[in-house]
């Protein structure tokens, strides 16, 4: 059994959860997020927080009990703050620019690259370097993220493309003769 699955989710004021024909809703103030829910796991409400059951034996039940309590719980933290991932452009000429929900990106090809935001999902970039996604599903967020790293991602030996904020690149020393 899952330890992560045992602890309760908390439900902060003005968040409705509700089961009904085998998915659960989430709506928040900033938005609403539905989504299956596994017919091993239960999800029980007792006051203020939300606990998750395991409704059979099997290893896949066992198996979904943590990971349906990490989705709802990332579901719950989605509407209420929100998620948001920050990509970096290093190298020369290397610019992004947000139009509405589309997302223009200079990054050394023959041709701008364009990338079309799914609805859910804002852009915004603070400066030509930054690119900042946010909404309220985190899968979502992170996926789109994935899509533009993948354009150019980050070489080995100038660190030259679209990182994460957050990541390290371990640089390779170039070939000596």
């Amino acid at each position: 059994m899952s330890r992560i699955g045992k602890n309760p989710i908390v439900v902060p004021k003005g968040v409705e959860v509700t089961t009904a024909g085998g998915q659960i809703s989430v709506k928040g103030p900033l938005g609403v997020i539905a989504r299956p829910l596994d017919p091993n796991v239960g999800i029980e409400r007792d006051g203020e927080n939300l606990q998750c059951k395991v409704l059979g034996n099997s290893r896949h039940a066992k198996a979904m009990f943590g990971t349906v309590r990490a989705l709802v719980s990332n579901m719950v933290v989605g509407v209420t703050k929100g998620w948001e991932r920050k990509l970096q452009l290093v190298g020369v000429g290397y610019r992004a620019q947000a139009q509405g929900d589309k997302l223009n990106l200079t990054l050394g090809f023959s041709h701008p690259v364009v990338h079309q935001m799914p609805k859910g999902v804002k852009v915004a970039t603070p400066t030509q370097t930054e690119i900042l996604l946010t909404g309220v599903d985190k899968q979502q967020v992170g996926q789109v993220a994935a899509e533009v790293r993948a354009y150019r991602s980050p070489e080995p030996y100038k660190g030259k493309g679209v990182r994460y904020s957050d990541e390290t690149i371990v640089l390779k020393e170039t070939k000596k003769k």
